[in-house]
């Protein structure tokens, strides 16, 4: 996805970028129902698809599908766009490009889930979408089931079985060249002492450690702690919890060898 320059049949590297004043006039254009600035304005704003689906980039669909997925949506944003707000039209675009995107990977993925299931969720998220945009802040699932007439527990159980699974390998952030994924967010409850012990001692190798590492393994593998649980505990950033927790499995391994 990252190095295809043409998608779709476009181009991506001789993509328009339009001025603030541009898109301004455009959209002017646009509402007096000018087909022709409607044309150049979604061309100009192809960019922001682009960026958007380099975000999906492990859900291993076809980049020309979730490009004209994401153009689906650029397309309805810019129908539905209120210039009179004072918002930016790449602020209001992205989450219904995106939205867009996830429906589509919903629909698609080789999870199946109810219709009746699938009516639910969607009925509870253009109910949230209205009950937004008309109190201007996000409802509570109690307002959501108020309104639709469906049970909460109902709503939140057709909202969870739509949901894209996740890998545990999914990269959350990069920090000092260090990734941290999904995996290290997660708390371990299972693999506590007891049940370490059963299968190699590991009390030597605990002490071959220094003071710091050792801690972060207690406390991760032992406690069953998140690498973020660990970091406000010991009072360091993440990053270096990831670092140290890497190097003490790695002379922990080492000695255990």
């Amino acid at each position: 996805m990252q190095g295809k320059v043409e998608i779709c049949g476009v181009n991506t590297s001789k993509l328009p970028l339009l001025t603030a004043e541009e898109k301004e006039q455009l959209f002017c254009r646009i509402k007096d129902g000018d087909v022709k600035a409607r044309e150049t304005y979604i061309e100009g704003n192809l960019r922001l698809v682009l960026s958007v689906i380099k975000r999906f980039s492990s859900s291993n669909e076809n980049v020309d599908d979730l490009f004209q997925i994401g153009c689906v949506g650029l397309i309805k944003a810019i129908d539905n766009f209120d210039s009179s707000l004072n918002v930016k039209f790449s602020t209001y675009a992205v989450p219904m490009i995106i939205g867009e995107i996830r429906r589509f990977l919903r629909d698609s993925s080789s999870l199946r889930v109810s219709r009746s299931l699938k009516d639910t969720a969607y009925k509870a998220l253009s109910t949230r979408e209205a009950l937004t945009k008309k109190n201007a802040k996000e409802p509570t699932l109690e307002e959501i089931a108020s309104e639709i007439g469906i049970a909460k527990e109902d709503i939140a159980y057709a909202m969870d079985a739509i949901q894209s699974p996740m890998s545990l390998y999914e990269p959350v952030f990069t920090d000092g060249g260090d990734t941290l994924y999904v995996m290290d967010q997660i708390s371990d409850k299972k693999n506590k002492e007891e049940t370490w012990l059963e299968h190699i001692s590991l009390t030597e190798a605990l002490e071959k450690l220094g003071d710091r590492e050792r801690e972060v393994i207690t406390l991760r593998f032992f406690e069953g702690k998140t690498q973020m649980e660990v970091a406000a505990i010991i009072g360091i950033s993440q990053a270096q919890v990831s670092r140290l927790e890497k190097n003490a499995l790695r002379a922990m391994r080492i000695h255990l060898a």
